[in-house]
């Protein structure tokens, strides 16, 4: 149960006055007969967040063996260690202590003030405050309790404010206010990968941020729902293990432990129990992997492009009292494919390498490229560079589908996807040029005419044969395309990798 604790204003009560009247007190502006004031007494205010007990160990003073909440919980003396995304309750209670005089016209008012917005907080003595308030009688008091979820990191302050006063129109104001502090629980961290045209791994890692050491579970969350909220037409898998969930499904057999084959329920070993429970320890860390693909056939269609919105990543978390949190990531975005030839001088030595082992099959160059020739601007690399990726290859080529492995020495042919992006037609031709080629080979004839291939998107699929003439893995190259009418040589990066196998090797 929610324990009330009082907070610590940040300046002293501010009283205020405020006279409709301008006449000495005891008479009436008309001329007429004499008004006595009423007086009125001043309310106590008290202001406390609500909230449950702390997990702490027994000391000298602490609650006895004879406490219903048990040596192990402790109140809480502050407003404690609030998060982004947890529930702020307050109470606020304004007390009579006079025993003779009653309070007059009490009204009571609280907003929340953030890094950034003022909030109002409804509560149910709106009623009351909006008809002048309420008189309350010598030694009672009234009480109301406000609430708001946080959604800022920074200082927030609570602002609560009392008005008070008597029947010949002097009104008086007290006001308070408690600081505190939000921070954010999780520290979440994104890596992004292109796995196709219309797809991306969404890697997702969640750290506690709590320091390190509290004991007796002190700052441990409870990861208890981590999900990926895509945009419309698109869709997210959470993968988690051997099995692909979809997003906001549950796998109850596998949550329960039950055999597919058997349909019995088998034993959970503590590792396992552990890992599906989500528990971060102050300083531990996990890491949620999600497949965001296109659902709806335009979206598959368009495919998902460099800067295009995949989603946010949406964790619900508990503390020990079972206090409930919900945490966003950031907007994560798709990221662009890096072929070798937007890589410069300066770039990181991780750019440097991704590009050397770049291959045009998953990285979504193509779709790239088309979204660069529409939108017509400049695509910002990590260079700095403002080279268009629909000027560095106005033609790609893709392959449709590819081996992931070859048989040594058997031709086998590979069908080719080349797009057009830019806004003029061509007449191509495509090379696969042999000295630029290792390990797999093209077999047959190594040029063939396109011919004209329209503008804007307009493509072309043609077959090459291919043979491998060693073992291992490769990544086929060697692919040029050259524009006839102008001369123009486009050469293509790495279409794809292949691992060529023995025909022993397969026994």
């Amino acid at each position: 149960m929610a324990q009330p604790q009082y907070g610590i204003p940040s300046s002293h009560s501010s009283p205020s006055m405020s006279t409709a009247s301008r006449g000495p007190p005891g008479t009436s502006s008309g001329g007429g007969m004499t008004v006595e004031p009423l007086p009125s007494a001043v309310p106590n205010l008290k202001v406390m967040r609500l909230q449950s007990p702390e997990i702490g160990q027994s000391s000298a003073g602490t609650l006895g063996s004879t406490s219903l909440l048990g040596s192990a919980l402790t109140l809480p003396d502050s407003f404690g260690v609030i998060h982004i995304g947890e529930t702020f309750t307050a109470y606020l209670g304004a007390l009579n202590v006079s025993p003779d005089l009653p309070v007059r016209r009490l009204t009571i008012t609280a907003q929340l003030q953030t890094p950034s917005r003022r909030f109002p907080l409804p509560s149910s003595l709106d009623a009351s405050n909006a008809s002048g308030g309420m008189d309350v009688p010598p030694l009672a008091g009234v009480d109301a309790i406000v609430s708001r979820a946080l959604e800022e990191v920074g200082q927030h302050i609570l602002r609560v404010e009392v008005g008070y006063g008597s029947t010949d129109g002097v009104s008086k104001t007290l006001r308070k206010f408690y600081r505190f502090n939000v921070s954010s629980p999780l520290h979440i961290r994104e890596l992004t990968l292109r796995s196709g045209d219309a797809s991306c791994f969404v890697s997702i890692a969640v750290e506690n941020a709590a320091a390190a050491g509290g004991g007796n579970g002190a700052g441990g969350l409870t990861i208890c729902s981590a999900e990926f909220q895509p945009p419309p037409g698109l869709v997210a898998q959470r993968i988690g293990g051997d099995d692909l969930v979809e997003h906001g499904g549950r796998d109850k057999k596998k949550e329960e432990g039950v055999e597919e084959s058997t349909g019995k329920r088998r034993q959970l070993r503590g590792a396992e129990l552990f890992d599906k429970s989500g528990r971060l320890e102050p300083g531990a860390s996990f890491r949620y992997m999600f497949l965001v693909k296109a659902s709806s056939e335009d979206a598959t269609l368009r495919g998902i492009a460099c800067g295009d919105e995949l989603g946010k990543a949406v964790f619900t978390w508990r503390r020990a009292m079972g206090e409930t949190g919900r945490i966003a990531s950031s907007s994560v975005l798709c990221p662009p494919s890096q072929p070798p030839g937007l890589v410069g001088e300066g770039a990181s030595p991780a750019a440097v390498t991704a590009a050397s082992h770049f291959v045009v099959h998953g990285s979504g160059l193509s779709v790239d490229a088309a979204a660069a020739a529409a939108n017509r601007s400049a695509s910002v690399t990590e260079t700095g560079s403002s080279t268009s990726l629909d000027e560095l290859l106005p033609v790609t080529v893709e392959p449709i589908d590819p081996p992931t492995r070859m048989d040594l020495a058997v031709p086998q042919e590979v069908q080719l996807l080349v797009v057009n992006h830019s806004s003029r037609s061509m007449n191509l031709q495509l090379q696969m040029r042999l000295p630029q080629m290792s390990g797999v080979v093209v077999c047959g004839p190594s040029f063939k005419n396109l011919g004209e291939v329209p503008p804007s998107g307009g493509s072309s699929v043609v077959g090459v044969r291919l043979v491998a003439l060693v073992a291992g893995l490769f990544r086929v190259q060697g692919c040029c395309v050259v524009d006839l009418t102008s001369g123009r040589e486009i050469s293509q990066p790495a279409l794809f990798n292949v691992f060529v196998e023995k025909g022993e090797d397969k026994q």
